[in-house]
């Protein structure tokens, strides 16, 4: 049974890593797709952040849903515990600042106008580069 809870694990990490990697290759495709049809290279590039920076956050999310699985179901003890508790505190630590680089806020602020219209910004340049 343990086995299978670490092949969970992994399988959670891998899906993690593939999640970072192909985020960070679609918003380069969108990227250079972007700047082909002449689009404004601080747009582009604002908009190329963004993907990546998203794509990392979901990453980091799915990375952490596999420390948490291989933790408490393998070997809970207070030891590995610890460990998955500083392990969380970075990654959470990084989300929140990937957040306020992205965003302009913390996660726990309320969008300004500002933040909303890049939101829309961001939606209709996917939404434009998908046809």
């Amino acid at each position: 049974m343990l086995e299978i809870i670490e092949l969970i694990g992994q399988g959670i990490d891998v899906t993690g890593v593939v999640v970072m990697v192909s985020g960070i290759i679609i918003s380069t495709v969108y990227f250079l797709n972007s700047r082909q049809r002449g689009q404004d290279p601080a747009e582009a590039y604002q908009n190329y952040r963004h993907g990546v920076g998203r794509a990392i956050l979901l990453g980091l999310e799915i990375l952490i849903v596999a420390d948490i699985i291989r933790t408490i179901a393998i070997e809970p003890t207070f030891a590995s515990l610890g460990i998955l508790a500083v392990i969380v505190l970075i990654r959470t630590f990084l989300s929140a600042t990937l957040e306020l680089e992205l965003e302009g806020r913390w996660p726990w602020q309320q969008p300004t106008v500002e933040t909303e219209e890049r939101r829309r910004q961001t939606a209709k340049f996917v939404a434009v580069n998908e046809r």
